[in-house]
């Protein structure tokens, strides 16, 4: 648009002829550039609109003259100023950047390809531009209680979500090792979150324990976790049997414990995922034949970068919401030590899966 625009003010310079007092408004062209594009760019218009101008002065008879001359250099000497403005603002921009990367790396550490017995594989795009993470949250812990995992969704996105992502993730850190309850932890997690929200604000969350066997997870108004079995090609949607709202507003959560044996696969996700649309507004669904052919992949790796691929194919390239998906599947060292429980293990999974408890 910028070249464009200094296109047209040439052309009416070189139609209206000696007269014309249009030539200091290239000027206009690496002044606007400098605010949005960085050094190099910003040295092209300039470049551009220099060119303009003298094209514009030979045309037009009016070189030699003085105020032409006068208007010469003052393109000129704007377009010095615009490449300077625009290397020092992308210098600053660079510098913020960095310090919010090592910021949002802090707050979200990566998983581990396998802790607790559990081998897992994860992806989190922010739908904001220049931002690692924004409303989604994740993270896992050892505990006396066994490995223990926490996923969820704050109100908002983007870097304004990432304060409460905090406060959230804190709560986890600090509580998660203290409470033997998943109920209670929840409970807990929110009379502590509760203190830094706004009335409006909540935040959606799984809490996971993870046993040999089984996983147990407490389920805070956030969207059921997918398993998949060893020798079934189809996804089960994890439902609480009774649904609960989440931190912030008070939840009242029942303990589901499901099983996971060897080969079998529990996906974790945001409302990222599955409220993604395409250009007819048609939401991304997990039960299509390519997603549970995707989450089959031999490697965890790969069936989320599948997934990823997928849903990017159907929104058109461009995320509406952070998206976060976390894959696990019981590992070769769970499996071969399936005998045995972590402490505080205890209960049986339900056919099906599936056991709510009060």
């Amino acid at each position: 648009m910028v070249l464009v625009l200094d296109a047209a003010i040439a052309m009416t310079g070189i139609f209206v002829g000696r007269g014309s007092g249009l030539l200091g408004l290239l000027a206009a062209g690496p002044l606007l550039a400098c605010a949005r594009c960085g050094g190099r760019a910003t040295a092209l218009v300039a470049a551009y609109a220099i060119a303009l101008c003298a094209i514009v002065t030979a045309v037009s008879g009016t070189a030699g003259h003085m105020m032409a001359t006068y208007r010469f250099i003052m393109v000129i000497a704007a377009g010095v100023v615009a490449v300077f403005v625009a290397v020092i603002r992308g210098r600053r921009e660079g510098t913020l950047i960095r310090i919010n990367d090592r910021v949002q790396r802090a707050i979200l550490r990566p998983l581990p390809a396998e802790f607790g017995g559990v081998a897992l594989a994860s992806h989190y795009q922010s739908a904001t531009k220049q931002a690692l993470v924004g409303g989604d949250l994740y993270d896992i812990a050892m505990t006396q209680y066994g490995a223990r995992f926490i996923i969820g969704d704050v109100k908002g996105k983007g870097l304004d979500a990432v304060g409460r992502c905090a406060a959230v993730l804190a709560a986890f850190r600090e509580l998660a090792f203290a409470e033997p309850d998943l109920v209670n932890l929840a409970a807990e997690m929110d009379a502590y979150v509760s203190r830094d929200l706004e009335i409006e604000d909540f935040v959606t969350v799984i809490l996971a324990e993870f046993a040999p066997g089984e996983v147990r997870i407490v389920n805070c108004g956030h969207h059921p976790p997918a398993k998949m079995t060893a020798d079934s090609a189809e996804l089960q949607l994890m439902a609480p049997g009774q649904p609960s709202p989440p931190l912030g507003l008070q939840p009242r959560p029942a303990r589901q414990d499901i099983a996971l044996g060897p080969g079998d696969r529990l996906l974790f996700y945001t409302d990222g995922l599955v409220e993604a649309r395409d250009r007819k507004g048609r939401f991304f669904e997990l039960s299509l034949p390519t997603v549970v052919k995707a989450l089959a992949e031999p490697d965890l790796d790969a069936a989320v970068r599948k997934v990823v691929s997928l849903l990017l194919d159907h929104a058109g390239g461009r995320l509406a919401d952070d998206v976060l998906l976390v894959l696990g599947e019981p590992s070769v060292t769970q499996q071969t030590s399936s005998r045995g429980h972590f402490p505080g293990s205890k209960g049986v999974a339900l056919a099906g899966g599936q056991e709510n408890r009060q």
